[in-house]
């Protein structure tokens, strides 16, 4: 039973360890989300953005996580 425990924590830390992930994540939904409604930019060039956006996003959080540990 506590290595499903482990596992439940573990998952959990994922989606709240980064309050910055999860801020950039939305924000970039919510900025791509409202140029297309608005029409400044096509659905598939919304769609890049989103792709790209995000990819950005996960790389900065990584490697923040990364100088995080290695100054330990």
């Amino acid at each position: 039973m506590s290595i499903l425990r482990i596992a439940v924590k573990e998952l959990i830390g994922m989606f709240i360890d980064d309050g910055a992930l999860a801020l950039f994540s939305l924000l970039l939904v919510l900025a791509v989300g409202l140029a297309v409604e608005t029409a400044l930019i096509g659905p598939a060039a919304g769609a890049v953005l989103l792709m790209v956006g995000c990819l950005v996003i996960l790389a900065e959080s990584v490697m923040r996580a990364a100088r995080r540990k290695f100054r330990r």
